[in-house]
């Protein structure tokens, strides 16, 4: 695209373009569809991780808690949404886009749409600026006709990850709470710790106090300092499920840094696969 657009985007500026025409406004909250229905910003659609943005096992070990859904299944999720190639796409959660608001972002951009933003501060942040919220259903603006035909963003699967944890060139970031990381306590996994080698940087610390993405130079401050020594196709990054790791890539990508690899399994998948596990520190 032409036009070079911001991935972040704050509440006040929202309020002021939410009604154009080609602009579809997207609640990712990993809800169930009733909350959704009993409120959500103005003129949102809802979009579901567990059914509509991942293709989720029976074998939570085949891919993680999230794996990336059939392309296919995806373009049919943004034709529903009214989504098109044109379309300028701001999505939300409930989370400060730590949810699936990122993971949203990162599928489009991954498969070529440029035009997608995630709402600084979610719902949160919304409600604040005085935001119309409501529980009034709304259809998309106009059909959607999208084609998503490969995922163009760097990957990682597991097998990458085991061949290069250990490996000084290479960097494994995990971006779970640090107890999590550390193997105090898992309360989502059945096994706690994390992958040999990989070190902790909680997405919490892309964050201020107030829920708020850190600014792009602070951002770009943290992470050339951490990854500057890297090829960037050296760098994975992964969570729990391949979703709130997209809030690190994002913070990446809005710092004006080069979007590294993402291991969609994560933790997910690598703690039931019998592999290698750490409880300490690096």
């Amino acid at each position: 695209m032409a036009d070079t657009i911001s991935p972040i985007i704050r509440a006040s500026e929202l309020l002021k373009i939410y009604k154009r025409e080609n602009l579809v406004l997207v609640d990712a909250s990993n809800n169930p569809r009733t909350a959704y229905e009993m409120q959500h910003l103005d003129g949102a659609l809802f979009v579901d991780i567990n059914t509509e943005l991942a293709d989720i096992k029976e074998d939570l070990s085949n891919g993680g808690r999230h794996p990336l859904p059939d392309l296919k299944d995806f373009s049919e999720t943004l034709s529903k949404l009214g989504i098109n190639r044109d379309s300028h796409v701001i999505v939300y959660d409930d989370k400060n886009g730590s949810n699936a608001a990122a993971r949203f972002w990162w599928m489009l951009r991954s498969v070529g749409h440029e035009k997608v933003q995630v709402l600084d501060g979610g719902f949160q942040s919304a409600e604040q600026e005085g935001f119309p919220i409501n529980s009034n259903i709304v259809t998309p603006k106009k059909k959607g006709n999208y084609l998503a035909e490969k995922w163009g963003l760097p990957l990682a699967d597991m097998n990458e990850v085991e061949e290069v944890s250990r490996d000084e060139n290479y960097l494994v970031v995990d971006v779970r709470d640090a107890v999590r990381y550390r193997g105090e306590k898992e309360p989502i996994d059945l096994i706690a710790g994390h992958i040999p080698d990989a070190i902790n940087v909680p997405l919490t610390s892309n964050m201020n106090l107030n829920g708020l993405f850190l600014s792009p130079d602070e951002l770009r401050e943290k992470y050339k300092k951490l990854l500057a020594e890297y090829e960037n196709e050296n760098i994975i990054v992964h969570c729990g499920s391949g979703v709130s790791a997209c809030h690190t890539l994002l913070a990446i990508d809005y710092a004006g840094l080069e979007i590294p690899k993402l291991y969609v399994g994560s933790w997910s998948e690598w703690s039931r696969k019998n592999k290698e596990i750490a409880t300490t520190n690096r």
